[in-house]
């Protein structure tokens, strides 16, 4: 049991981040003022801070090693009031002997206005002090102490745009404007031997607009005090006293999303080899080395679709998918080693087709390790030459996964709808009773039917206001009318035409709002960073009940899409230009940066011909998106992730089948050549 738990916790150790500098607003800093600190570079923060008038929520990603993303969630207790905005601080330069971290921000970038600051901020480490000096716009100018410098640029600087608006919006008109900016400050003192941090800063933000909505609203001092615990690495909890008269606590966590799980080490299995032949499976062929092969790569988490052997060249090519690794390489590594116990003796290399969600994407070439002349760190060092997925047809050997009985997944799940202008959080828990079947000719059958636990969404009595057709804005409908019901059943299939040219093709109930049928399509030439893409459904709304009803409600939605692997820091690009949900027509910009080990992170953002004014709140559809790998954190093993896109508000607009239409592309990011590459010692057994 202590060895089974051992490699959960060291990875679970790797993610959290030690010296965590999280401040109330979210983003690097001391208690609401910001730093010119950065966290290190993929790390993921969540952030709650507590007061008696404010309860703040935040997530911030350092999204490259200059650039720090912040989502903020504030709550105003005194007159409910949410508001939604998005800051963004870049780092200009990096402390030295005697020079300090300059960092430049824009607090409520895109959001109502109503945090609108910028900042020009310097840190400088003298022992264990660290002292902030900043200059800010906006509400970090409080009363001003001296005339903006950049009046002298332009006169557009000199007036500031304080109309708050209802968000959505780049704010692009006030940045860095007024007549006036002001100074900020502060020092962390960080005491040795101990987890214990204590904080002073300066703040002379007025907070006018706060006392115009509570007229109890008071700032009785510029200064706030604090003292910090980083109770675990990456955990920090924080109690302050701000401005002369109200407590506050905060709770900081950080993970990692670069660091990749220590390499498991060979689970001691007792192979086929080491039965007696009748303590096998009767349907077994003992004297079949596919099939004794077969039983092996099942109970080792992974899946053996076909094989061939050539006489002439000595090597075995073998068809291979991956069930529980959540690297690709650590699959390679563990195939490599059963291949090599079961294989005919005349055989000296081999070939391994990685087949991800169906989707054949490369050859791996292999060594036959009881066959290999040279030693293992040569072997780790040598160059892994990928090459294109073609692998002989027809095949010598071929599992019939058709002959499977059905699966059925029975388990707990959950959904969750933040930034509701009534509730900031509304949730479901509902039992999930799921199925999949393997049907002849590589198609599928998925499906899965949600049993109401309990449920908040019915005190919701919110009515969409949309002009567009409610092709999202309803859904509180769907959760309240048919909190029971039939999420999805469908056929489905996925497969590669030719090399580097896959497909997927679906239909049947697709989702909790829509039924109908589409498909896509992905070209990614060899080892290119670009791929290009097609996708389109056609779909008609389903009742509000979930079930086999239909609303009157049908649209055909298309897509033309780009993407490109960039070669900086994991970041991917892609762009689908075509029809939405509600047929309005545009294009959609997505940023993740996608990590070997299953992380992603990243942003949206989708601009169509609907007026901003028509969109309603937000103006335009955006928001964020995360996919966390589970493995070893929940003390299991296997490529189970938990997804959730983030958006600050759900319209009409720019509304599209997220997880069926130009998905191809991301489903195959963890088995990319870069991705491959990055951990090609690792495919080494």
């Amino acid at each position: 049991m202590r060895s089974r738990l051992k490699a959960p916790i060291l990875w679970f150790s790797l993610l959290l981040c030690s010296s965590l500098q999280a401040s109330d607003y979210g983003t690097t800093g001391l208690i609401d003022i910001p730093t010119a600190r950065m966290a290190s570079d993929g790390v993921l923060t969540a952030t709650a801070a507590i007061q008696s008038s404010t309860n703040a929520y935040s997530v911030t990603y350092q999204v490259l090693p200059r650039l720090e993303g912040t989502f903020r969630y504030t709550g105003f207790n005194d007159f409910f009031h949410y508001d939604r905005n998005y800051e963004a601080k870049l780092l200009l330069l990096r402390e030295q002997d005697l020079a300090p971290q300059i960092a430049i921000g824009i607090r409520d970038m895109v959001g109502t206005g109503i945090f609108g600051s910028e900042y020009l901020v310097a840190s400088k480490q003298i022992g264990s002090f660290d002292i902030t000096l900043g200059m800010g716009w906006g509400r970090l100018a409080g009363d001003g102490l001296f005339s903006n410098p950049l009046t002298s640029i332009s006169d557009s600087f000199e007036v500031r745009d304080t109309d708050f608006g209802k968000g959505g919006e780049l704010s692009s008109g006030a940045f860095f404007s007024g007549s006036e900016v002001g100074l900020f400050g502060g020092v962390n003192y960080q005491l040795e031997h101990l987890p214990l941090a204590v904080q002073l800063e300066y703040n002379p933000d007025q907070y006018s607009w706060e006392k115009s909505n509570a007229s109890a609203f008071q700032i009785k001092s510029p200064w706030s005090a604090a003292v910090s615990w980083e109770a675990l690495p990456g955990i920090k909890l924080s109690l302050s006293h701000q401005h002369g008269q109200e407590w506050g606590f905060s709770i900081a966590a950080a993970l990692d999303s670069k660091a990749s799980p220590a390499r498991r080490p060979i689970r001691p299995i007792k192979s086929s080899a080491d039965f007696a032949p009748e303590d096998l499976p009767s349907m077994l062929d003992k004297a079949s080395w596919y099939d004794m092969l077969l039983y092996d790569v099942e109970r080792s988490g992974l899946v053996l679709v076909e094989a061939t052997i050539d006489p002439n060249s000595q090597t075995a090519t073998l068809v291979m998918g991956n069930k529980e690794y959540p690297i690709w390489a650590d699959a390679i590594a563990r195939m490599t080693t059963l291949a090599d116990l079961h294989l005919p003796p005349e055989v000296r290399s081999m070939r391994f087709v990685l087949e991800e969600e169906g989707h054949q994407v490369f050859t791996a070439p292999a060594y036959r390790p009881s066959r290999q002349t040279i030693s293992r760190s040569q072997y780790q060092q040598r160059d892994f030459d990928l090459l294109r997925a073609n692998p002989p047809h027809p095949p010598q050997y071929r599992t019939g996964f058709d002959q499977k009985k059905l699966f059925i997944d029975v388990g707990l799940s959950n959904r969750l709808q933040l930034f509701d202008p009534d509730d900031p959080a509304r949730y479901q828990l509902y039992g999930k009773l799921g199925i999949s079947a393997a049907l002849p000719k590589n198609w599928s059958l998925r499906g899965e039917y949600a049993i109401d636990i309990v449920s908040t969404f019915e005190e919701s009595t919110r009515a969409s206001d949309s002009i567009l057709p409610h092709v999202r804005s309803d859904i509180v409908q769907y959760l309240q009318q048919g909190a029971t019901g039939l999420e999805s059943l469908y056929l489905d299939k996925r497969g590669t035409l030719v090399p580097q040219l896959h497909y997927r093709v679906f239909g049947g109930i697709l989702e909790q709002m829509y039924s109908g049928a589409g498909g896509e399509m992905l070209y990614q030439p060899h080892k290119s960073r670009l791929a290009f893409g097609l996708s389109g459904s056609w779909v008609q709304q389903r009742g509000y009940e979930r079930n086999l009803d239909l609303l009157d409600y049908k649209t055909t939605t298309a897509f033309a899409s780009v993407y490109w692997a960039s070669p900086f820091y994991n970041l991917d690009f892609a762009v689908h230009a075509g029809r939405y949900l509600a047929k309005d027509v545009g294009a959609t910009l997505e940023a993740r940066r996608t990590f070997a080990n299953g992380w992603m992170v990243g942003l949206w953002a989708t601009i169509t011909d609907v007026p901003f004014d028509d969109f309603g709140e937000g103006s335009f559809d955006k928001g964020m998106f995360f996919k966390i790998p589970l493995d070893g954190v929940l003390g299991g093993s296997g490529r189970a992730n938990y997804s959730m896109r983030v958006r600050p508000i759900q319209r009409d607009g720019g509304a599209r089948l997220e997880d069926l239409s130009g998905n191809i592309w991301w489903d195959l990011r963890g088995v990319g050549y870069d991705a491959l590459q990055e951990h090609k010692a690792r495919a080494v057994p």
